[in-house]
């Protein structure tokens, strides 16, 4: 499987600390094995789903959309509930 990160999600990623990219790297593995586990959203974000996972005691949603045609992942966004889906 392709697995693609935009920059607002690779930026995201730099900041975080050892132990937070080792629940990334778990998270990112559940979509993998599973593309469908996340919450598929609606509206102006259809197409995009939501995948909600502790990372060190705080919840946290990895927002990402999956081309079966292509078997192409893309990470778009990574964060807290606050502003979560307007920034996205």
């Amino acid at each position: 499987m392709n697995i693609v990160q935009t920059t607002t999600f690779s930026r995201t990623v730099k900041k975080l600390h050892k132990n937070q990219k080792e629940n990334l790297d778990k998270a990112v593995k559940a979509i993998v094995d599973n593309p469908d586990i996340g919450d598929p959203k609606v509206g102006n974000l259809s197409g995009i789903s939501v995948y909600k996972f502790r990372m060190t005691k705080q919840l946290t949603l990895l927002a990402y959309t999956y081309k079966e045609q292509t078997i192409t992942l893309i990470l778009l966004a990574l964060g807290t509930h606050e502003n979560f889906y307007r920034e996205l």
